[in-house]
């Protein structure tokens, strides 16, 4: 698509920021994922990547360096941690293109390894994760059981 601009987020863009992870993790209210942005971003082990059309943002990446990833086999990671394109800008390559954003993050750090996860009932994000180059390398089902 032609005009879009893929840069990584400043201050100014936290509240677009924070509506489009909203819509990625809506459980979560769109203050709080407004809140934590500044202390995620200063910490310099996280940085965040919006695709613009205009001044309108279309999709985002979120990466981090985790100390290990499961499912990876160096330590420390880098981590995929949120992906979203707005459903009118998908299969465009957007996506692909904030991964391979993320990637190049990731090698300027010298890390050599990018995991992710996803819901496994998420079968578009599964299969999104496969196009991108991504291998599955284990399932989880995890359980609780609350004590009294």
């Amino acid at each position: 698509m032609a005009g879009l601009m893929l840069r990584r987020f400043s201050a100014v863009d936290f509240p677009d920021w924070a509506a489009l992870r909203h819509t990625l993790w809506p459980s979560t209210a769109q203050g709080e994922l407004e809140a934590e942005l500044p202390a995620m971003l200063a910490g310099g082990g996280l940085a965040g990547f919006g695709v613009f059309d205009g001044r309108y943002l279309v999709g985002f990446a979120e990466v981090s360096e985790r100390p290990y990833g499961d499912g990876c086999d160096t330590a420390p990671v880098a981590w995929l941690e949120g992906i979203y394109v707005r459903a009118a800008y998908r299969r465009h390559g957007i996506a692909r293109q904030l991964v391979t954003t993320v990637e190049e993050w990731a090698r300027a750090r010298g890390l050599s390894e990018l995991g992710s996860d996803a819901e496994l009932d998420n079968v578009v994000s599964r299969l999104g994760h496969a196009r991108w180059g991504f291998e599955e390398t284990e399932r989880v089902v995890r359980f609780r059981k609350v004590l009294r």
